[in-house]
């Protein structure tokens, strides 16, 4: 089973390890330390921009399929009712093929919310690999992906706020010679990293799902995925290695951030965040979104009061004597 989760997470591992290196090696020329846990940081934190960079055509399309997931409720309500009681297997396979035919009208599947964190993944498991193999390569004097024994041992001896970014909450503990550092760092970057994992599920809850759709299933999953995922974090965090907390914590800030834009500029269709667009826009003078503001000129033609219509008159009227 290892082998085959070798054979995958390889070519992650050499692609994200080239990339953390190219972040060191780029900061290390314009004059940081290459040993220093915040030029190792800032590399970790630039990966993260990379990748979500890269993934924003994705979560453009995670977008539409939540919006369009949100939009079939009434029609699953309606298939739901239409099977309610009926236990046997062929209503059973009938109500799966109408979902699924439903799904693929509107182009969705109940997984597509999801797309953007199952990518991410693997990259996030590689990275996990780098850093939490750095103190073994480092004491064999042996290379992870594309960073050379100089760069791991550079890596395994670098600390933030004292904390080595190679040390883990549980493995301090299991040392025998806890650090403190490592268990406050640790302890504030799970915090952070559950926090921003609930507020953005929630932003996403409260602001940005229209009526029909906190009626229906769909907000019960919504619902499980707001505590559950927090609290799946929460527990593997205390064996994330400190620098993959940092990777994490701030993936979760950049989906939080660019959640909050397009709730705010873009919001779903009959959601709380499309009735605050409105009032701002109508607070502007501008129409509703979707609506086209009507022309100047018409606009004036209707308001103008009509009033008598003058007479012609000719030019070459001669005058009676």
């Amino acid at each position: 089973m290892n082998n085959f989760l070798d054979t995958i997470l390889t070519p992650f591992t050499y692609a994200v390890s080239w990339v953390l290196w190219a972040f060191h090696e780029l900061f290390s020329l314009i004059g940081m330390d290459p040993n220093s846990g915040v030029t190792w940081t800032l590399s970790i934190i630039f990966l993260v921009l990379l990748i979500r960079t890269l993934l924003i055509p994705v979560f453009v399309k995670q977008i539409k399929s939540q919006r369009a997931m949100q939009a079939l409720q009434p029609d699953l309500r309606k298939l739901q009712a239409k099977y309610k009681g009926k236990t046997d297997q062929m209503s059973r396979q009938a109500m799966v093929q109408e979902q699924q035919a439903l799904f693929k009208k509107h182009k969705t599947n109940p997984l597509s919310s999801c797309l953007p964190l199952l990518i991410q993944m693997p990259f996030f498991f590689a990275l996990f690999r780098v850093l939490n193999n750095a103190s073994h390569a480092s004491e064999n004097s042996q290379s992870v992906g594309a960073l050379s024994v100089e760069n791991i041992r550079s890596f395994d001896a670098a600390t933030i706020f004292g904390a080595p970014l190679s040390e883990t909450f549980l493995g301090t503990f299991n040392s025998g010679n806890t650090n403190w550092s490592v268990v406050i760092v640790a302890v504030i970057m799970i915090l952070a990293m559950i926090a921003s994992q609930f507020f953005t599920q929630r932003q996403l809850m409260t602001k940005n799902m229209s009526a029909e759709a906190l009626q229906g299933p769909f907000m019960q999953q919504q619902k499980m995925m707001l505590y559950i995922l927090p609290l799946v974090f929460g527990i593997g965090g205390i064996n994330f290695p400190i620098g993959v907390l940092i990777y994490w914590t701030a993936t979760n800030l950049w989906t939080l951030g660019q959640q909050y834009w397009v709730i705010h500029n873009n919001p779903t269709p009959g959601s709380e965040a499309e009735r605050e667009l409105n009032a701002r826009r109508a607070a502007k003078g501008l129409p509703p979104v979707g609506q086209k503001k009507t022309d100047e000129t018409e606009q004036t033609a209707i308001e103008q009061p009509k009033g008598q219509r003058e007479q012609p008159q000719r030019k070459n009227r001669r005058k009676k004597k």
